[in-house]
């Protein structure tokens, strides 16, 4: 895969229908880990709500929500989130989601490699986070691909919809700059 064919920008009204298309085709993969953002997006007028939201948020430095898309025909293939931002700690946390049919090429880790250096260069940030399952092998991967590095179990970390809670690992990347 060529990854020059890849940009990871911020999401655009124009692009609700992709998204919603996006959050429909790939709903049994998101339902577990993605409830909150599946659910914002669970139909065309919410999801264009969703961009909106999301778009302010970049403006107000709270979350920073961005799609990863083909540059050639402009389709969200996935989206990459810097999220729970710390700027007393300059601590952020990633969380990403791609849709199945690009799942272990690569591409998620390099988007997490382009939003690595723009949290370091643009944002000052100085730690970064990746919380993931210890089954959800290929979220482990992207971590060790970009050089996070495992810290700990978070124990109870995470709950899903209508589910009991799950122990998570913790995933580190410290900015020696």
């Amino acid at each position: 895969m060529k990854f020059e064919n890849y940009i990871v920008d911020k999401l655009q009204p124009i692009d609700s229908n992709q998204l919603y298309q996006f959050m429909l085709d790939n709903k049994e993969r998101l339902k577990l880990f993605f409830p909150v953002t599946l659910e914002m997006n669970s139909t065309l007028e919410k999801t264009q709500a969703y961009i909106s939201i999301k778009n302010k948020e970049i403006e107000e430095k709270t979350n920073f929500t961005f799609a990863i898309r083909d540059k050639n025909n402009q389709q969200i293939v996935g989206l990459i989130i810097i999220k729970k931002l710390d700027w007393d700690k300059n601590q952020g946390e990633f969380a990403y989601c791609i849709g199945s049919e690009y799942e272990g090429n690569g591409l998620t880790s390099f988007a997490v490699k382009e939003m690595t250096n723009f949290a370091f260069e643009n944002l000052g940030l100085k730690t970064l986070q990746i919380i993931a399952h210890k089954s959800n092998l290929g979220s482990v991967k992207v971590a060790e691909n970009n050089g996070f590095v495992w810290q700990k179990t978070l124990q109870n970390e995470f709950t899903p919809t209508n589910d009991k809670s799950l122990d998570m690992e913790l995933y580190e990347l410290y900015n020696e700059k």
